[in-house]
């Protein structure tokens, strides 16, 4: 996984936080409810990449 990849996922967690609390400050609860979906799309893309280089080291670890 590269920089690059964990600084859009965290931008993009960050991004939803912020629109869930301005949804929450304003009132709105689909502003709100979008948020939270940015967010949760976000971490579970980083899992993902997470998961994906896990499965690399494990596989190095056997091959040396």
């Amino acid at each position: 996984m590269s920089f690059t990849d964990k600084a859009k996922n965290k931008v993009e967690e960050l991004s939803g936080a912020a629109r869930e609390r301005i949804g929450d400050m304003t009132d709105n609860e689909r502003m709100r409810a979008e948020g939270a979906s940015q967010q949760s799309d976000a971490r579970a893309r980083q899992a993902g990449e997470d998961t994906k280089a896990a499965g690399r080291n494990a596989k190095d670890a056997f091959t040396k």
